[in-house]
């Protein structure tokens, strides 16, 4: 048996109110199941909830600028105790 549009537009402005509450899509979908709608019904309901929250959402209107930094190599200036120790373990 289909359900008329009206019918899945009802839940999914149910799913949509209550997803700004704060709500997340699984407690939604288990409460209405365990309130008697049906599976298909609810999935449904959600799926055409997402579809309109999507047409909502802005465009991006401008692209990011990714940007590229050259970091110079650290100079090996090597401290004189740690040559000094270098050649002291190397001849020992």
């Amino acid at each position: 048996m289909e359900m008329p549009k009206d019918y899945l537009q009802q839940l999914a402005n149910y799913i949509k109110k209550n997803l700004v509450k704060g709500y997340t899509i699984e407690s939604l979908k288990f409460s209405l199941m365990s309130q008697g709608y049906s599976r298909l019904s609810v999935e449904n309901a959600i799926e055409l909830a997402n579809k309109q929250l999507a047409l909502q959402i802005p465009p991006i209107k401008e692209k990011p600028q990714i940007t590229y930094k050259i970091i110079p190599e650290p100079e090996k200036n090597e401290n004189k105790f740690l040559f000094f120790l270098r050649k002291f373990l190397k001849d020992y």
